[in-house]
């Protein structure tokens, strides 16, 4: 998955606002060069967040909404968690890159919940990230431990989003979505008719 947020970080547009939810995404922050000039937000009140701190340069009172040790930039600045969620909310991210549980053709988004009597809800700031994101990107494997496809026609789980994602990052591929379906933009390793057989037959 390191490759794949390497991946990740270079096709985020320069100069871009940007949240990376909780897990796999937070390892984004370690790819995005200076050069690029993005601009990292955590919701729990940060803006200019650095790569993940290790060692010396663990401050347990600087982390981001995973409470994982993170260090600060230059001019970062901090504020309240209403303020936070105003920005996620009134459009002001470019770009958001979350986990799924599932994701539709369409680009529909089922993160929070998988719908089982004994699940943790953990909604989070999703649902805010998910509409007032300009471009939500989702990280995560095509298919389940079990086997089970995790692109689908229609999500299964509860929803955060609809229509929301536009693209997919996955170790298998790189996929395209919207009103005109699944798109596969790149394969690492299969074919893409090899790979869209695999995905329709463990709907």
């Amino acid at each position: 998955m390191d490759q794949l947020a390497a991946r990740i970080a270079s096709d985020i547009p320069a100069g871009s606002y940007v949240n990376l939810g909780i897990g796999r995404p937070t390892q984004i922050s370690d790819h995005l060069s200076p050069e690029s000039a993005v601009t990292l937000h955590t919701e729990n009140g940060m803006l200019g967040m650095g790569p993940q701190a290790r060692g010396d340069d663990v401050d347990l009172d600087l982390t981001n909404a995973g409470k994982v040790p993170v260090t600060e930039l230059p001019g970062a600045s901090y504020f309240h968690h209403a303020d936070s969620f105003a920005m996620m909310r009134g459009g002001h991210l470019d770009v958001c890159v979350m986990g799924a549980f599932q994701v539709s053709f369409d680009g529909d988004l089922a993160n929070w919940s998988t719908g089982a009597p004994d699940a943790i809800p953990a909604v989070g700031g999703a649902m805010d990230l998910a509409i007032g994101a300009k471009q939500v990107f989702v990280m995560m494997t095509l298919f389940a431990r079990n086997g089970d496809a995790k692109l689908v026609p229609s999500c299964s789980y509860p929803l955060t989003g609809v229509g929301c994602v536009n693209r997919v990052y996955a170790p298998e591929a790189i996929i395209e979505l919207g009103s005109g379906g699944a798109q596969i933009v790149e394969t690492f390793g299969e074919e893409p008719a090899a790979l869209l057989a695999r995905i329709h037959s463990a709907d």
